[in-house]
């Protein structure tokens, strides 16, 4: 968006009087309101990396800076740096990948039902030129055109860029999943293979026009193609690992909380750039759902805070924080489709149902125990993924559907008419994102396994970031040097780690 020689960021928000809204997605712009238009484009020159790149969790990053610091500080000492380093080089390696040839798998033309033609969308000629995502155009079954193709008024580079946030986002989420000990070549090698045969389907199949885009499932802003891919992948890939250590599993205290507080707070505020900004347009749609986002956000963590409070007898920060990334994570596939009462219920679901399955089963569940999802991947991601996607094919309210989705009538089963069949294929686009995550995560850990292992050696694992890094996030022991083990001998500790941090 443009007014004059002023940009207009596309994932910043403008005041919903200040806009109108088209049946087609995109929101037009009031020239009576220059005077604000202006003042936020200058806070987009400020602050735009803010506020589009960051999507992460109190148990995971979001992207570079932001990721390193969450992980850095939610983490064990010893395991600062390894952590962090994981965020920072999936971050970088997301990026080669995804402008040579990842984006169009995810966006361009079709090459499967299910996947894009690989091609570098690095020409100027591309670049520069309106975006285009020719995919999603929409045809009845004789062929006579439904919806036009997806056109936001920005250029290719803007969406390349927004839409590689996501890309970067989803692997260091389920990066969450094998802090502590797994092998840091064998995650080399694990990024850029899972970005090109696992997320590349999901974001094809339901954001760039595959089969389920076509199909009306829906998926406003990545609660399935992030959080259930990454949460399901995560532990996925934790059972072909293999566990921490011991000691590890069995203590394993963050090392900084007041930093995980910063990082969970620019987490938040990061939300409302990638929620706000799935519409392509700042519009009545946007509005909703940024509202919603913290709605529910809200919601979750007090549910969280509150379950804590009554089953364990004191708030946990750390529950607080998980509280405020299921309810981010479970609004997110229907941020700009329901209504406020219906974000409120999602939020008291997601703040309950993944504190459940954390708090209580996992510890009841012996195949849970056996599979060592270091910051509960899982719970906070895949179970709030697929918790929000499916009251989305409840509480999706028509009239918002209209001004977001390329199919026609789409509505929740709350809504009555043709609801009950929205539910099912929320279900049903859920199995997919499931079931191949199981299966492509395997294969790639499978086949690095062969060249690489998969596991660091037991001997890297008592000592930590200096044995694998050579270096320490907080220099107590020694300047560099690798330290004698007794320095980094754990106390006793007896129970078993459930959740992130907390020992219940």
């Amino acid at each position: 968006l443009q007014v004059s020689s002023v940009p207009i960021h596309p994932f910043f928000l403008l005041p919903t009087f200040c806009l109108q809204s088209s049946s087609t997605n995109h929101g037009r712009i009031n020239t009576h309101c220059i005077p604000e238009l202006i003042f936020i484009s200058k806070l987009a020159q400020q602050g735009r990396q803010r506020m589009a790149d960051d999507i992460r969790d109190p148990c995971r990053p979001a992207e570079h800076a932001r990721a390193g610091d969450l992980y850095g500080s939610i983490v064990k000492k010893k395991w600062a740096i390894n952590s962090a380093f994981m965020a920072l080089y999936a971050f970088a390696a997301v990026w080669i990948c995804w402008v040579i040839w990842a984006y169009n798998m995810s966006f361009g033309d079709r090459l499967l039902p299910f996947w894009g033609k690989a091609r570098p969308a690095l020409a100027q000629s591309f670049l520069v030129a309106r975006s285009e995502l020719t995919a999603t155009t929409v045809r009845y079954h004789n062929g006579s055109l439904e919806a036009d193709m997806l056109q936001p008024f920005y250029p290719a580079a803007t969406m390349v860029y927004f839409q590689c946030m996501f890309a970067t986002i989803t692997i260091i989420i389920l990066a969450g999943s094998l802090l502590g000990r797994m092998n840091i070549k064998a995650w080399m090698a694990f990024v850029p293979l899972w970005i090109t045969f696992s997320y590349t389907i999901c974001a094809f199949s339901l954001w760039g026009g595959g089969f389920l885009f076509q199909w009306g499932v829906i998926d406003y802003s990545g609660g399935y193609v992030i959080h259930l891919s990454s949460g399901i992948a995560g532990l996925t890939a934790a059972y072909w690992v293999g566990p921490r250590s011991a000691s590890d599993r069995e203590r394993f205290p963050p090392n900084n909380i007041l930093l995980v507080l910063a990082g969970a707070g620019l987490l938040w505020l990061g939300w409302t750039g990638f929620n706000g900004g799935d519409p392509y347009s700042a519009n009545i749609d946007s509005s909703m759902a940024v509202l919603n986002t913290h709605i529910c956000a809200s919601t979750s963590l007090l549910m969280w805070t509150l379950l804590d409070v009554f089953f364990f007898g004191k708030p946990s920060v750390i529950g607080a924080v998980q509280g405020m990334i299921t309810g981010l994570v479970c609004i997110t596939p229907g941020a700009g489709l329901v209504q406020g009462w219906a974000a409120i219920v999602m939020g008291i679901l997601s703040g309950s149902i993944p504190w459940y399955t954390m708090m209580v089963l996992h510890k009841k569940w012996s195949f849970m125990q056996r599979i060592d999802d270091t910051l509960g991947v899982f719970h906070t991601h895949a179970v709030a993924g697929f918790l929000g996607g499916t009251t989305t094919g409840l509480f999706a309210e028509p009239i918002l559907c209209r001004l977001f989705l390329s199919i026609p009538d789409s509505r929740g089963a709350f809504y009555g008419g043709d609801g009950g069949s929205q539910f099912g294929k929320q279900v049903a686009g859920a199995l997919f994102v499931i079931a191949w995550n199981i299966v492509v995560t395997s294969i790639i850990c499978i086949l690095i396994g062969l060249v690489l292992p998969l596991r660091i050696s037991d001997e890297q694992l008592l000592i930590g970031d200096d044995a694998v890094h050579g270096e320490e996030a907080y220099a107590i022991w020694a300047e560099g040097e690798n330290n004698d083990i007794n320095h980094h001998h754990e106390s006793s500790h007896s129970g078993v780690a459930v959740g992130v941090t907390q020992n219940v």
